[in-house]
Parts: C-alpha cells; sequence; structure tokens
C-alpha cells in the first residue's frame, strides 16, 4: 500500500487540506483511491473544531454539509455522525455544539465519539447517557435522552420512548417529538425557568419546546411518574451527564467544546483496531466512499478525512481504511457515516464562499446528513500576504480557459488585493496564456502562475490528449438527412484511467459526408444535403480522436407513449413485502392540463434488493423498429433511488436498462438511456420501468416516494445503406485478385509475415464498398463502410472503432509506398468474415 501526496493547500491559519492518491492491490489487481484530509493544528490559537448541524445548530432535521457549513461561518468540514433512516434523523451519537449538549448518544452498543475537551485536547471514547428528573417531593425518574428520534435500543432491541422520558429542547427541530413513536402515546411536560407550566396527558404539547426552557416526553411507567409526582407551578429539576464506557466515570458535557458520534473504533495506538461494533450494517467488506476522523499521538492534530469513490476512485474497505489511517500518523480514530453521506467542503484559498472538495458518490449530490464537523478560524484581518489563482484543473486543445485571481492574508484568509495587476507565465509552451486566458494547442500538464511583487499564485491544469482517451461518444445515435434538421451533439470522453468529461463544442473538429451543417454549440443544423445522398456522416475528432453519428432520410424521433389514451392495462408489482400503486393521474406540477404515470412505492418493509414496478399491458408493449435510444420525462423525488427499465426481447430475454442511477432531483427531467449496447433481437417490448433500492448503502436513500413518467419516446435508427457482402479471393503472392468473380489487379501482392497476412489498404476498402483516407501527418488510416468508422496509425496496435479504442495483435505498415493492413482485422471489424485455405494459400473475404 502506497500513500502519495498530490495536492497541499492552506484553508485558514491551523488548517490545511491535503490530497492524497491510495495505491493498493485487491483480489490480486491494482486499485487506487483519492484519500482528502483536513489536517488540524489544535496549537494554533486562531483555529476551533466545532460541531455542525441543521440551522442554528438544531438537530432533528437533516441537511447538507454545505448548507450546515455555510450557515454555521465553516471554512471547511465533513459528515459525521449516523442516523436513523425513515425518523427526523437525529444523530445516535452524542452532540456536543459550542459547550452545550445538543442530543445525547442513543443506546447502542461499540458506538464511539469524537470531542474537542476545553483544553482543546482530542478525544476518541464510547459514552452512554445518565440522567433523572426529580419532582418537588423530592421523587425521581431517569432521563432515557436528549432530543432523540425512536430508535431499538442495544442489546434489547427494545423500543426507545417506551415507558421512558425524554427532554426536548429548542434545539430540537423536527416537527413531531418524535416521528414514529406512534407505539408510545405521550404525557407532556413543558418546563420553563425549572417550573411546570403545563402537563397535556394523552397528546404532544402544541408547539415548539422554548429557549428558556424544555418540554419532557413520557409514555407508560415514566407518565405515571408524572401523573403521580408533578404538579403545575412547582419546581422540576433535571441532571444529566454522560459516562465514559471505558472508565465508568461521569463526565460533564460541559467539560467539551464540541462532540459527535462515529461508529466502530478504526484505530488505536497508532494500529487498525478491532472493530467494536458490526460492519456488515454499512457495508464495512466493501469498498465506499469513506469519511473518519482521528487524531495523532501527541494530540497535536485532528486529521478529518474522507475516501473518494466516483470515477476513477475506488473507494475503500474499513480494514483498507484502517490501513490508510495508520499511514496518515492516526494515533487513535473512529469511522463516520460513509457511503452517499461521505462528503468534504472547503473554503480554496483566497475565496470567500465555500466548494465540494471532491465529488460524492452521486457526483455534484449531496446526501442529507444528521450533523458533521466543522472548521472555524477567529483570527482577524491580516496583510495580504500572497496570491491565488483558480480556475479549470482540466482543459481541452482550442477551449478557452480563463483564471481569475484571488487574495489571501497573513492567516490564509480572503482579502482584497485591491489594484493587483500580475503578470502571468506558463513553465511548459502547450498553450498561449494572456492576461489569465489560457487557449491549449496540445495535451500535457503545465503551471500556470501569476506574480505581482514577492506574492505569486500557481495552478496546475491538464490538457487532455487523445492518448489518454478510451472512448468518445456523441450524445446522439442518429439522426435525419434532411435540410434544416437540427441535431444534438454533445460529446463526451472516457479516459484511460476512468475519468469522464464533456469536451467543449469549440475543442470539436467536425467532417461532414454527404451533406452540409452548421454547428451552434452542442447542436448541428443540417445545411445542403448532397444530391442522390440517402445517408450522411458527422465524424466528430478531438485532437485526432473519432466518433462517427450516422444519418439517414429514416431516422427519427417517434413518439411511443403520452398516456393521454393509454389503450392497455399498466399494473403494480414488487419484490417481496415492498408496497406501493400506479395510477395515470392529471394535474400534477408543470402537468397540469395532461396525463402521467404515477409510480407510488414504500420499501420499508422489504428485504435485500427492494423493488416498485409499473407493468404496461402484463407481458410489455412492442416497440416498432430497432429503437437506438429511449426518452422519458421523469418527475423525479429526490430519493437518490435507482430508475430502472426492462425490455424483453424478440428471443424471449430481458435486458434491463439504466435510465437514471439516481434519482437525485425533484420535479421533471428529461431522462435517456442508449440502447445500443444490450444486443437485442427486435422487435423489443418495453415490458417495466421501475424504481428500485440495493440493500447496499440502503440507508442512504428514502425508503418510500412517488415518482412520475410520461413523453415516453424512442430514437429510431438511421437506415445506412447495406454496402453488400462482395466475395473476395486472393493469394498469397499473387497481384491479382477477384472480386465476385471479376479479376481485379493489386497493387501489391498479398503477403504474410509472422503468420499475419498484409493487404493493401486501398484494395481493402475499394473491394468491400468502403471509403479510405490517408492523414500522412498523423499517419493515420480511416476507412468508412456502412455504419463503421475504423481507424488505425501505422506502427500502432491500437486502433479505434466507432470511437472505441481497441487493441490488434498488429499494426499497419508501410511498404514500398503501399499503406499495407492486416487483413483479418480490417475486415473482421467492418463486419466481414475471413477465411484461409492452406493448401491452395487463398484468402476469402465475403
Amino acid at each position: 500500500m502506497k500513500m502519495t501526496v498530490i495536492h497541499q493547500e492552506m484553508i485558514t491559519a491551523g488548517a490545511e487540506r491535503i490530497d492524497y492518491v491510495w495505491e493498493s492491490t485487491r483480489s490480486g489487481k491494482p486499485v487506487k483511491a483519492n484519500v482528502h484530509v483536513i489536517r488540524v493544528d489544535l496549537t494554533h490559537p486562531y483555529v476551533r473544531l466545532d460541531a455542525i448541524s441543521g440551522s442554528g445548530g438544531t438537530v432533528g432535521k437533516l441537511s447538507s454539509v454545505m448548507n450546515m457549513a455555510k450557515a454555521a461561518g465553516a471554512v471547511g468540514g465533513i459528515n459525521a455522525d449516523f442516523f436513523v433512516t425513515g425518523t427526523e434523523g437525529s444523530p445516535m451519537g452524542a452532540q456536543v455544539t459550542q459547550g452545550q449538549l445538543v442530543s445525547s448518544p442513543m443506546k447502542l452498543n461499540g458506538m464511539y465519539m469524537f470531542g474537542i475537551t476545553k483544553d482543546r485536547k482530542p478525544v476518541i471514547d464510547m459514552y452512554t447517557f445518565e440522567g433523572s428528573i426529580t419532582a418537588a417531593d423530592g421523587s425521581s425518574f431517569p432521563l432515557a435522552g436528549i432530543n432523540n428520534s425512536t430508535y431499538r435500543t442495544e442489546p434489547d432491541n427494545g423500543y426507545s420512548h417506551a415507558n421512558t422520558i425524554y427532554m426536548y429542547t429548542s434545539a430540537w427541530a423536527g416537527n413531531e417529538r418524535p416521528k414514529n413513536a406512534a407505539y408510545a402515546t405521550p404525557t407532556e411536560v413543558l418546563v420553563r425557568g425549572g417550573i411546570v407550566e403545563q402537563i397535556s396527558e394523552g397528546k404532544a404539547i402544541g408547539g415548539a419546546p422554548p429557549a428558556d426552557g424544555y418540554i419532557l416526553r413520557s409514555h407508560g411507567k415514566a407518565a405515571q411518574f408524572i401523573r403521580d409526582h408533578v404538579r403545575i407551578g412547582e419546581q422540576l429539576q433535571a441532571d444529566y451527564r454522560l459516562i465514559s464506557r471505558t472508565s465508568g466515570q461521569p463526565v460533564d458535557p460541559a467539560s467539551f467544546d464540541m462532540m459527535v458520534g462515529g461508529h466502530t473504533i478504526l484505530v488505536d495506538q497508532g494500529k487498525p483496531a478491532s472493530f467494536s461494533r458490526s460492519i456488515s450494517g454499512i457495508s464495512g467488506a466493501t469498498d465506499r466512499s469513506r469519511s473518519a476522523v482521528g487524531y495523532s499521538k501527541d494530540g497535536r492534530h485532528v486529521f478529518l478525512v474522507t475516501v473518494e469513490e466516483y470515477g476513477s476512485s475506488q473507494g475503500m474497505t474499513l480494514a483498507e481504511l484502517q490501513q490508510a489511517l495508520v499511514q496518515l500518523g492516526v494515533w487513535k480514530g473512529v469511522n463516520l457515516d460513509g457511503g452517499g453521506s461521505t462528503t468534504m467542503v472547503e473554503r480554496p484559498l483566497g475565496e470567500t464562499g465555500l466548494r465540494l472538495a471532491h465529488p460524492t458518490e452521486y457526483g455534484d449530490t449531496q446526501r442529507s446528513v444528521a450533523n458533521g464537523i466543522g472548521v472555524f478560524t477567529t483570527a482577524p484581518q491580516g496583510q495580504l500576504r500572497g496570491i491565488a489563482v483558480s480556475g479549470p484543473s482540466v482543459a481541452f486543445i482550442g477551449q478557452q480557459v480563463s483564471f481569475s485571481l484571488k487574495g489571501y492574508d497573513t492567516y490564509f484568509n480572503p482579502i482584497d488585493p485591491g489594484n493587483v495587476t500580475p503578470s502571468w507565465s506558463i513553465d511548459k509552451p502547450i498553450g498561449s496564456l494572456k492576461n489569465g486566458v489560457f487557449t491549449p494547442t496540445k495535451p500535457g500538464q503545465a503551471v500556470i502562475t501569476a506574480k505581482s511583487g514577492a506574492a505569486s499564485g500557481k495552478h496546475t491544469v491538464e490538457v487532455i490528449g487523445q492518448d489518454q482517451i478510451a472512448e468518445m461518444k456523441i450524445g446522439t445515435s442518429g439522426g435525419t438527412l434532411a435540410a434544416g434538421a437540427k441535431i444534438s451533439v454533445p460529446v463526451t470522453v472516457k479516459l484511460r484511467d476512468g475519468r469522464q468529461y464533456t469536451v467543449p463544442p469549440e475543442s470539436i473538429d467536425w467532417q461532414f459526408i454527404g451533406f452540409t451543417a452548421n454547428r451552434q454549440q452542442d447542436n448541428l443544423v443540417i445545411g445542403k444535403v448532397s444530391a442522390g445522398a440517402k445517408n450522411g456522416y458527422a465524424i466528430a475528432r478531438y485532437d485526432g480522436f473519432s466518433a462517427l453519428l450516422t444519418l439517414s432520410a429514416g431516422g427519427a424521433s417517434a413518439d411511443f407513449e403520452n398516456f393521454e389514451k393509454v389503450a392497455y392495462p399498466i399494473t403494480f408489482q414488487s419484490t417481496s413485502g415492498v408496497t406501493g400503486t400506479v395510477k395515470v393521474v392529471s394535474g400534477l406540477p408543470g402537468r397540469e392540463s395532461s396525463k402521467a404515470l404515477q409510480l407510488t412505492y414504500d420499501f420499508t418493509n422489504g428485504k435485500g434488493t427492494r423493488a416498485a414496478y409499473a407493468v404496461l399491458n402484463g407481458s410489455g408493449v412492442t416497440i416498432a423498429g430497432a429503437p437506438t435510444a429511449l426518452s422519458a420525462d421523469v418527475y423525479g423525488d429526490g430519493s437518490l433511488n435507482w430508475l430502472r427499465a426492462e425490455f424483453i426481447d424478440a428471443n424471449g430475454k430481458a435486458h434491463l436498462v439504466d435510465l437514471k442511477k439516481t434519482i437525485d432531483w425533484t420535479g421533471w427531467q428529461e431522462v435517456r438511456a442508449d440502447l445500443t449496447g444490450y444486443g437485442m433481437a427486435h422487435p423489443v417490448k418495453l415490458k417495466r420501468i421501475y424504481v428500485v433500492s440495493l440493500e447496499e448503502g440502503r440507508d442512504e436513500r428514502a425508503e418510500s416516494g412517488q415518482i412520475a413518467i410520461d413523453n415516453i419516446k424512442v430514437q429510431l435508427p438511421s437506415s445506412i445503406q447495406d454496402p453488400g457482402r462482395p466475395v473476395i479471393k486472393m493469394t498469397l503472392g499473387s497481384k491479382t485478385a477477384t472480386v465476385d468473380g471479376k479479376p481485379v489487379s493489386i497493387g501489391a501482392a498479398p503477403f504474410a509475415e509472422k503468420g499475419v497476412t498484409y493487404l493493401p489498404l486501398r484494395f481493402v476498402a475499394d473491394a468491400m464498398g468502403g471509403t479510405v483516407n490517408w492523414n500522412q501527418k498523423e499517419k493515420r488510416v480511416t476507412v468508412l463502410r456502412g455504419d463503421k468508422l475504423l481507424e488505425m496509425v501505422v506502427g500502432s496496435k491500437e486502433f479505434l472503432l466507432n470511437g472505441v479504442r481497441k487493441t490488434g495483435a498488429v499494426e499497419p505498415m508501410v511498404r514500398s509506398g503501399y499503406t499495407l493492413v492486416p487483413i483479418r482485422l480490417v475486415s473482421e471489424q467492418l463486419g466481414l468474415e475471413v477465411k484461409w485455405d492452406q493448401k491452395t494459400k487463398q484468402i476469402t473475404v465475403q
């Protein structure tokens, strides 16, 4: 295992952001993950840590780390505690904010917590809650907790709010006290200034708890205590404390500046520790995004750690996280809520606002969580210390990239740089740089520097080149060849390392065959169509890497179902335990005057993978033709669940297609799925559209919700004219061949070298009914036949087929003035079959 620092930057005095690449092996294969750390120096007088949660530091209402950090005025932070889904989501562990106990720890086994004491010492320990309510007559009853959602206690699996008293303060933001406590009809007591003001038997007191008091919620035996001993107008005393489970000693919550809950211990005494709690429920043995907090042996540094699972970053198991924490120098560390909850935010150097430090498992979408750990600065304003360059870290050839200048002061906090006019420079000649505007001209990585007097700032930018690309796609799989037609053509690339980007329109070079067109950002508008052309080709190239879009007079988008007049039954199905409904409705927001299909689901009582299906016509509805894509308008519920469709092909085989991996939006949004890579035998039927939630990471998604579907459309393929399958026969060493029985002269005779047969490229292409192009500068061979675009480079075994990089056994060569290609590779990639007769030395292609 190896950890390599790839970036370091101060957030504020006493807090530094450090990024690592972690490299290891998993099941014998190499893996990588991005590890992000905010290292906080507790000896620095101007930095502090605190728990952050809902608006005003409340609990019982989930929020994103970004919103919590902004509301609290933090300059950085990560998510913290676990919470029970389906409730208000109060944290499972204790939460101390600004020295006040906001929420008590739940009665759970093996749950560690992280805190900072008043004398700025980090602590990781297990704590229980102990408290009591004492009436004016001296009788008392245990206090079970403060500001807790309902949960099942451990190890007895009891109901948390049965026969107990809980305190709710003005820090409770939930709409109920609490939700899902129907099993425990409450008797509530309003206490203000230590005096009982109101008692309500059998129902909750209206309104929120007061700022100068609290509301007690009691049930069963506890409610009987209230009836027997508590009177309006009398005093009522509440006492509580934390108890260390390792020492057994009471701990005053006020002795802490902050505290948040975690989960299992990960590192103790600088070594991986035995898990203090089962990790099966948090996918501990699976590579996921992870969050953790720990501190150094001397107690000086706190490490806020997140591990990214997105793109090429492959996440970690908890065992791998333990090893990584040890490598970072963590002496004692605890696990925090991970998976989709893992979030880090930061204020970049010189900036005034916060940003996501890295993608979550959902990309830019942040899951709402119970609380977090915020990094705060108390530094005064200092003098201008330096300047920071901000801008994109990835660029494409031909794109204009603007960089801006920000200033920071003595304490690394943002400051107006005034009238600074910097000089700009770049350390490698991979583009032009003028007044902070960079225009890349070739791939590579360079450092851009802005300097003014003694102050300077640097920014590294990577220009993507074709050698990094594994695949390039045009967002539309086909289109109509007609003057005036407008075709959306966003171009995306997937790099060899797994990263994915949308290529800026100005970075794409287009070649049009059979028509002319004008580019308008991500659209092509067809101009004149060549006389007699039945097919058209648009070839997109970025730095020589190509992708093909085929057009024909017959290709078009077709309406499939708008649910205005449904002529077949639509029924609800589900996996075991899942409930819900499906129906065609009208009056949905944004569709007030039309109809849509509404799917309601509840996964609460399901087991394993949970799914709710809208079944069309029992066995499905047939789609005419051979569709290449399907699109639909979907009203999202922000549940983060998975939206899929099931197709049944002509052979009866089921194909499961992702419409959206994550429903991370609310309101109407168009979703689109490419159907070309599934090998479906046509015609196909659309059988079911459904919402699904996997068991892994279940706690990160909503258990119930409601979506709607409207305007389902299919993209019909371009009908590319078949170039035919001529029978080509050649003999090694002979310059004469036959094409469909007719003799043809070959410029250079076929020959075999190391078991590979080579032929002149132009003869191969002409005989197969294709076209060929030779780029002398790039030594690139291009063959276009039917709906296939094949590109090869002399001397390279890698080739491109319709935008996908592949590797062959041999490479093209130039000999005696002829470009020679391996006949089997070219023929088979273009859809033809090659046969070899050892006895006659004859090659047949057809």
